[in-house]
């Protein structure tokens, strides 16, 4: 009997954790982005409104594709529109940055897409040693960088 009960109130934490967990809003996805943005390429606030309207966009796109993916699955042509728009965004994105600002941006872009996180503090070597790195497909299995 106690088995049972604390088998279905187990099941209800999950069940109730399910929900818990909020989606952001476009809105949210967008300051976040631009914040950060900010902070690191010391965007004046004529970019920084510029890029906001950029960054909400593809917000909106985003969660417009996740919401969809979640509800009946998401077409690789859905897909592909999604990555073009998100090219031509950072494309924008680039032509409103000045050029030092945009090898900065590229950096953020790249360390987006190899998901480095710069908050992080990085492991310390000892001196002469090297950073081992895996690439191909060993290197997701390992979930190295």
């Amino acid at each position: 009997m106690k088995r049972l009960i604390f088998t279905i109130v187990l099941i209800f934490g999950v069940f109730f954790s399910c929900f818990a967990q909020k989606q952001p809003t476009a809105e949210e996805l967008a300051k976040k982005n631009v914040d950060e943005l900010q902070k690191r390429l010391k965007l004046s606030p004529t970019q920084k409104n510029v890029i906001n309207n950029y960054a909400f966009f593809i917000a909106k796109e985003q969660i417009a594709l996740y919401k969809k993916q979640m509800a009946t699955g998401v077409e690789n042509e859905e897909l592909t529109k999604y990555y073009r728009l998100q090219n031509e965004t950072n494309k924008n994105i680039r032509n409103v940055l000045k050029p030092d600002q945009a090898a900065e941006y590229d950096k953020i872009l790249e360390e987006r897409l190899s998901g480095i996180d710069p908050t992080k503090k990085k492991k310390k070597l000892k001196k002469g040693e090297e950073e081992e790195k895996v690439v191909g497909i060993e290197g997701l299995k390992m979930g190295n960088n």
